[in-house]
């Protein structure tokens, strides 16, 4: 069969399984388990509009009227993008940088690049003008689209030092100056009249599904991103694939509907928003740039979605201002939402499968636990999904207590996201699911509980870093299985859980191997006042930890303030202290809180498995991790490295004799 298929496909010719060349081509990983044709982007996009033309694909709200475009018209958006972009100069597999918050033009832009012959680029809207410089310098940018004045100011800073810019490209707010090469989206979308459709599809018809058309620039939490390159089947495979193996349906059976509030520079919130919408005829709605500062919900409750993703620190969030909400209720309320939540959660964590609900399950959920999740604007959801980073077990729980599963992912950009998926079918707590259908995976190098290094194999796995050959075959084993870099273990089931990464293991100077996730999560679910907990050791003799407070946010800049949240309030009375602030509580000027807090330490230390696992001494931090800190990446993942010089100080304090 897969003969056939191949023979089939047209692809361009390839040697290897990787590349490091952005015009370069790659043998796919196919065989029995993924034997379905290659396909381009633009013959995914075609197949859609052909059963879901007249759909709404997207909708974006301007004042206060939602504005709607169907699969057809999204296409011909695309279709007058790409002409733009050809009209600007775009040459193939040169990128288009697109440099915004979510919105229909971030869509379009990045479709029209590829159905140009460009490669789409997204980059962090949180990326200071010299990170900005790096990846549309490494990705030889011809355009960067913008998404305002604020966006376009660290452009202009840097655009002197980019040789291949042609022209950029502003899709919101107007134009405060006219400068050359310089064009409002109305001007930018009319270019694209002067191209002939014959010109477009001559290149379109040049595609083939082995070559690259995306960039996913990865964090860069240990040195500079790299620039992991998509092919067209990587994207057409896994928004296929992937997106089934969470049971999205397809827009003939129901058609889905989702918020897109996630960085799109981002794979995980590519993949799940951008191309499986377009795979499956899904409605996507756009929040507001400020979603992340609390306008989310509002944009939630009027769309009321089917299902949603959030990164483990979005629902955390959602938590901590759930559980603000429940404290301020009247006694009489606040005790009914504690029982059913209760009831919820017992019931969740006994049923595996789908057995019988109780009646006082049921009483609690049609009382209580619909209308919470109504004021979330999540009560039409039937999927919620966590990735990106790794979700503490308090979390998990809290939400089965308003009867929400979140069901994890787990992949990496290098495996255009999803490689192990959780969804209704594969369900089990704690767990990262099981390996999406076509996929494969193997544990390498396994200790004596079963944990080893994850690998990944399948059409996926992605072509290599753009222009770095020593880190793509560092990434790649000889036979090129994806190396993950975490640490795993997978149940009688094939249920993976992650124990952990490799880089971020602690080897102490005494020889012990420590994963720091699962002791920093025990210390935050022992004491909810603590809002990030980082472990301390690698080459040391003992343990220590940062720990950061719960604190409000300012609205505006984001950044974490002095004043404590209303659970760490609450956390302080519980004990009998009268703290409002961090600055009241840190240096030890409060000596409750200090109290409770060792105590904590404590009871975390005493499940420890050995000594060496034991927390000797810790501090608190004046200020929260933030994104603006520096602290956290993009999707609120912890940056170890950038902590440890950060905090220098306070660590080697812990260490002197």
């Amino acid at each position: 069969i897969i003969e056939e298929v191949l023979a089939g496909a047209e692809l361009a010719p390839a040697q290897c399984l990787w590349t490091t060349e952005a015009s370069g081509s790659v043998q796919l990983r196919m065989d029995e388990l993924c034997p379905e044709q290659p396909i381009t982007v633009y013959q995914m996009f075609t197949n859609s509009v052909q059963k879901y033309g007249k759909l709404t694909a997207l909708a974006s709200k301007r004042g206060n009227k939602w504005e709607k475009v169907t699969f057809s018209e999204y296409y011909h958006l695309s279709r007058m993008a790409a002409k733009g972009f050809l009209k600007l100069g775009l040459e193939q597999f040169h990128s288009v940088a697109i440099l915004g918050f979510n919105s229909a033009e971030w869509f379009i832009a990045a479709v029209g690049t590829v159905f140009a012959g460009g490669i789409m680029a997204g980059i962090y809207t949180t990326n200071s003008p010299d990170a900005c410089l790096y990846v549309a310098k490494d990705s030889r940018a011809n355009i960067i689209v913008v998404e305002n004045q604020k966006q376009l100011d660290k452009i202009l800073q840097v655009k002197d030092k980019l040789p291949h810019l042609k022209a950029i490209v502003q899709y919101s707010g107007s134009l405060k100056e006219k400068l050359p090469n310089f064009y409002s989206w109305e001007e930018f979308m009319g270019l694209g009249l002067e191209v002939s459709d014959q010109e477009l599809d001559e290149i379109i018809s040049s595609q083939k599904a082995n070559q690259c058309c995306a960039l996913i620039y990865t964090s860069g939490t240990t040195g500079s991103p790299k620039g992991v390159m998509l092919s067209h089947d990587n994207i057409t495979w896994t928004a296929h694939h992937a997106s089934r193996a969470g049971d999205m349906q397809p827009a003939e059976i129901r058609q889905e509907s989702l918020v897109s509030y996630l960085p799109l520079s981002h794979i995980a919130a590519q993949i799940y928003d951008l191309w499986t919408g377009i795979q499956w005829g899904e409605q996507v709605s756009f929040a507001q740039p400020d979603a992340l500062k609390g306008s989310l919900v509002d944009t939630l409750r009027e769309v009321t979605p089917t299902a949603h993703m959030g990164v483990p620190r979005v629902w955390e969030k959602i938590m901590e201002k759930i559980k603000e909400g429940i404290s301020r209720c009247g006694y009489m309320k606040r005790k009914l939402v504690t029982w059913a939540m209760s009831v919820s959660l017992e019931a969740n964590q006994r049923l595996t499968k789908d057995e019988e609900k109780s009646f006082l399950f049921t009483l609690a959920d049609s009382l209580v636990l619909q209308k919470l999740r109504a004021e979330l604007g999540i009560s039409n959801c039937v999927k919620f999904f966590s990735g990106a980073a790794p979700i503490g077990n308090e979390t998990l729980q809290f939400f089965l207590g308003l009867n929400i599963r979140l069901y994890e992912a787990y992949g990496m950009s290098e495996s255009s996201g999803p490689h192990f998926m959780s969804g209704p079918k594969a369900y089990r707590f704690s767990s990262c699911g099981k390996v999406v259908p076509g996929c494969r995976y193997k544990l390498v190098n396994v200790d004596a509980d079963g944990i080893g290094e994850v690998c990944f194999w399948g059409r996926n796995v992605f072509m290599g870093f753009l222009n770095l050959e020593d880190k793509t075959k560092e990434a790649l084993d000889e036979d090129g299985w994806l190396r993950s870099g975490d640490l795993g273990k997978v149940d009688e089931d094939g249920f993976l859980y992650i124990t952990g990464r490799i880089k971020e293991l602690i080897i102490t100077a005494g020889g012990e191997n420590i994963a720091p996730l699962s002791i920093e999560d025990a210390v935050k679910q022992e004491l909810p006042i603590i809002s990030n907990a980082m472990l301390i050791g690698d080459k040391r003799k003992f343990l220590s930890m940062l720990l950061t407070l719960k604190c409000t946010i300012n609205p505006e800049t984001t950044e974490p303030t002095d004043i404590l949240s209303l659970g760490a309030v609450e956390f302080c009375q519980r004990h009998g202290s009268q703290s409002t602030k961090v600055s009241d509580i840190i240096g030890g000027k409060d000596k409750i809180v200090y109290q409770s807090i060792e105590e904590g330490i404590e009871r975390v230390n005493s499940k420890a498995t050995s000594n060496a696992q034991r927390i000797q001494k810790w501090t608190i931090i004046g200020k929260d991790f933030s994104i603006v800190g520096g602290e956290l990446g993009p999707t609120m993942k912890l940056r170890r490295p950038v902590v440890l010089q950060m905090y220098h100080g306070e660590i080697e304090s812990f260490y002197r004799e």
